[in-house]
């Protein structure tokens, strides 16, 4: 999972870019980049391991010139955590600079990548991402759009792209729509994001999504598009609207806040706690669920958690070290709250069970009578191919256990989790059109053939 963010039209893109960035921080913490491309054609681009507040200082991003910008956060799904691996790919060819940013995962990369390498091409980094940068550079066709949809043909799995060709801007989504991107405007100068609070924190207008299959090309003659055909029916990531977009943003053309609530709602009237005193949120992603959970159950609704902000996001860290600790260090448990009493916790999900262990300690250590969890998704049983680090059955607790004894290596007196039809059914244009596959093992497309080759993108 990734963010992207581009603009063109407006002599502050680097700038504007680089705001739109902290606002996507959340879908990537290991790495961020910007590409700015002038009106003659030359391009710079500054890329840094870390968050955007570390990365980039105010008088390097003034001297990224251009109308024409496009950043990314990284958090890596193929190929290593590493500088190389940094976004945007910005690679100079025979017809100027081709510069790329990709939040999703091509799941026949490995097949791609070894038929260019066999033609003799040379490869700078291990994403998957890199494999459409050589395609694009090998097309003939005459216009920006046309070279990215040559690129495109044959390119299996889930992406979002922005590219810039020259001084051609051009925005693209997989026809299955897994990932969401969408347009705005800003003065003169169109805008694209993964999300609507960053359009929100530059001040852009929402004008629509890009539409699943489509190539929507900008420059200094304005907006053009080529239209895909959408795949019927549509593979929307579900897991968007539950654990990875902010509450703040629009995806999918739907809100997530009221998407959260909805499924905390839903989850209050099939996994009731009989009993209970209070509820409360594992904050911040899950926050609106719990507001939700209260709100069907009638328990009050307490702050029983407090979240270290300076902590980031323990799902999306690339190694399980990293995660155990930040775990440690990035919840506190409020023992006015809890003591004595029985307690309903609410996440959005349990992925390995590692963050959910060590909460459940913290809150009976708190004083806490009863600690029951429950969860707005069903249980993740599968792994990702579409831009979600869970390439292993291996690591998913549910995956191995049933819902029993998950509950029981987590400590909790019990446990339950929102279901599948439940789910569908509470998110904005459900139930159809979404991808579950990790819950429900129902995958749209083939799964990579070498798993071991798909993680390392070599």
């Amino acid at each position: 999972m990734c963010g992207i963010f581009g603009i063109q039209g407006t002599p502050d893109a680097a700038r504007i870019t680089h705001l739109g960035l902290y606002s996507l921080q959340h879908r990537g913490q290991e790495s961020a980049g910007i590409v700015a491309v002038a009106d003659d054609g030359t391009a710079e681009q500054v890329r840094k391991m870390g968050l955007v507040s570390d990365g980039f200082e105010e008088d390097r991003i003034a001297l990224l010139n251009g109308a024409t910008a496009i950043g990314h956060t990284r958090y890596s799904t193929a190929g290593t955590s590493t500088i190389d691996n940094a976004q945007p790919v910005f690679v100079r060819f025979r017809g100027g600079h081709i510069a790329l940013a990709h939040n999703g995962n091509l799941t026949n990369a490995v097949q791609l990548r070894g038929a260019l390498e066999a033609e003799g091409s040379i490869f700078a980094s291990t994403m998957d991402s890199e494999v459409i940068v050589h395609r694009i550079a090998k097309s003939r066709a005459a216009s920006p759009e046309a070279q990215l949809a040559d690129a495109l043909r044959g390119v299996e799995g889930a992406y979002s792209l922005l590219v810039v060709i020259g001084t051609t801007l051009l925005a693209a989504r997989d026809p299955h729509g897994w990932r969401p991107l969408v347009i705005g405007r800003l003065g003169d100068a169109w805008v694209f994001a993964s999300e609507t609070c960053a359009l929100d924190i530059v001040g852009a207008s929402i004008v629509r999504d890009v539409a699943p299959g489509e190539i929507v090309a900008v420059d200094a003659q304005g907006m053009r598009t080529l239209p895909g055909t959408p795949a019927t029916p549509l593979h929307r990531c579900v897991f968007e609207y539950i654990y990875f977009a902010r509450p703040d943003s629009q995806v999918f053309g739907g809100s997530v806040d009221r998407a959260r609530r909805a499924l905390g709602r839903q989850l209050a009237k099939e996994q009731p706690a009989p009993g209970a005193d209070i509820v409360f949120a594992v904050p911040d992603s899950s926050n609106a669920a719990a507001l939700g959970y209260a709100e069907a159950s009638g328990l009050r609704l307490e702050h029983a958690l407090i979240r270290n902000h300076y902590v980031g996001r323990t799902f999306i860290q690339p190694t399980q070290a990293g995660r155990d600790a930040k775990v440690k260090v990035k919840y506190n448990a409020v023992r006015e709250v809890l003591e004595g009493r029985s307690v309903v916790m609410v996440d959005d999900s349990i992925v390995r069970g590692t963050t959910t262990r060590g909460l459940v300690a913290l809150l009976r250590g708190a004083g806490a009578r009863e600690v029951h969890m429950r969860v707005s998704s069903p249980p993740i049983t599968g792994p990702c191919y579409y831009g979600i680090d869970t390439p292993e059955r291996s690591e998913l607790i549910a995956a191995n256990m049933s819902v029993e004894d998950v509950g029981r290596a987590i400590g909790v007196d019990s446990l339950g989790y929102l279901s599948l039809n439940g789910m569908l059914a509470a998110v904005p244009g459900g139930p159809d059109g979404f991808c579950h596959a990790c819950f429900s093992g129902q995958y749209p497309t083939q799964p990579p053939v070498d798993l071991k080759r798909y993680r390392s993108g070599v």
